[in-house]
């Protein structure tokens, strides 16, 4: 094992030293979860990559962008392999996607020590981008909404609540800064409660969500694990319990979100996209990603894919097209644009999204489930990393 990986790291330095404007075509690693508990991921972030591509062309500055799809079926050690594929032996300019978040930790030493820029568009635990200064993201960290739906939560009268979350990174921040949130507004919450990351059964624990007596359940679950969470919430009867339901977007997921049935109306959420998001570029994203793929609705994967792919072609065009990984990335630190979700940035101080979150109603428009937005907190910064400062 320490021989193979000494020559693991010999392939990758000589890559790194490889002069990237040698290849007549700049290829792009999409490693994503396309089958498996997470696939809903992979398959949102795909069609909206491609989507991104068909509107703008693949050849941004004048060389042709082709994008290597894998499926890593949200395991860490394939991501892990397909990654050093990808960089060894098809010498991509940078790596995409990464659906969970220990499959974007398990990749991000490779990107260190290749130096390429690796694109964040579905991770959320806000430690990502400190495991290696070519991590940027454009999905979400999980102290935005959490933080958020906390603040609205108190200030709507709710002074105890039990938390529910994945058991895994992201989950781990949702529960901690809602907890601090509703600790600092003058709330409490009375139980932390936490499923696995694969296969959960949330029966057991919304039992014991039910019998603490709540004024509200608060949940994280991610994006695909929301649709099995809801269908048990009704089934345990806790939509007729006088329990309030609140959530991180995540759990009311566009893509799964008419599927879940009644039990989800009035539902509150925090998150950064709805697919009912109100703006003229919102409405055409809808629309072309519905003719691209008529049998979805975009969500806030999709959404951040997209994103994704704006941000690597405009550090493409202010580099005039060099690939070289450290001037890319040096790139995207503190670009801004406009995205279906709303004004957006990269923090060029941590290499993290400052995006809008919203707080949402989950509301029956022209026959079909919406997560209606009424309210917005403007241009977030990660909380966990303004809280870390000295």
């Amino acid at each position: 094992m320490h021989t193979r990986r000494l020559i693991i790291a010999a392939m990758l330095g000589a890559v790194a030293a490889a002069p990237a404007m040698a290849q007549d075509t700049m290829k792009v690693g999409l490693i994503l979860p396309m089958t498996g508990q997470q696939q809903s991921t992979g398959k949102q972030i795909e069609a909206a990559v491609r989507l991104y591509m068909a509107q703008n062309g693949d050849t941004p500055t004048g060389k042709r962008i082709e994008i290597l799809l894998r499926d890593d079926a949200g395991v860490a050690d394939t991501t892990k392999r397909l990654a050093q594929e990808l960089i060894v032996k098809d010498k991509v300019i940078a790596l995409a996607g990464f659906g969970l978040t220990p499959l974007a930790m398990a990749t991000a030493p490779l990107a260190t020590q290749a130096k390429v820029p690796l694109i964040v568009m579905a991770a959320a635990t806000s430690t990502i981008t400190a495991a290696s200064p070519y991590v940027v993201r454009t999905s979400q960290v999980l102290p935005q909404p959490a933080a958020a739906m906390a603040k609205w939560a108190v200030d709507n009268g709710i002074k105890s609540a039990v938390t529910l979350v994945a058991d895994y990174g992201p989950g781990i921040d949702a529960e901690t800064w809602f907890t601090k949130g509703m600790k600092d507004g003058g709330g409490e919450v009375t139980a932390q409660l936490r499923t696995p990351l694969m296969a959960p059964d949330f029966a057991p624990v919304l039992q014991r969500a039910a019998d603490a007596k709540p004024q509200a359940l608060f949940a994280f679950v991610p994006s695909g694990q929301g649709a099995a969470l809801a269908k048990q919430f009704a089934e345990r009867g806790l939509d007729k319990s006088g329990i309030r339901f609140i959530a991180t977007g995540d759990v009311t997921d566009d893509d799964q979100l008419n599927g879940m049935g009644n039990a989800m109306l009035d539902v509150v959420t925090a998150g950064f996209y709805s697919a009912s998001h109100q703006s003229e570029l919102n409405r055409k994203f809808v629309a072309a990603f519905k003719v691209a793929n008529p049998s979805m609705r975009p969500n806030f994967m999709a959404v951040a894919g997209y994103d994704g792919m704006a941000l690597l072609y405009s550090a493409l065009r202010k580099t005039k097209g060099n690939t070289d990984g450290t001037a890319l990335v040096e790139a995207m630190k503190g670009m801004s644009w406009e995205s279906p979700r709303g004004p957006m940035m990269i923090d060029p101080e941590t290499r993290d999204v400052v995006h809008n979150i919203y707080i949402r109603k989950v509301e029956r428009v022209n026959g079909e489930l919406f997560n209606t937005e009424f309210a917005t907190i403007p241009m977030v910064k990660d909380p966990a990393k303004a809280a870390a400062k000295p």
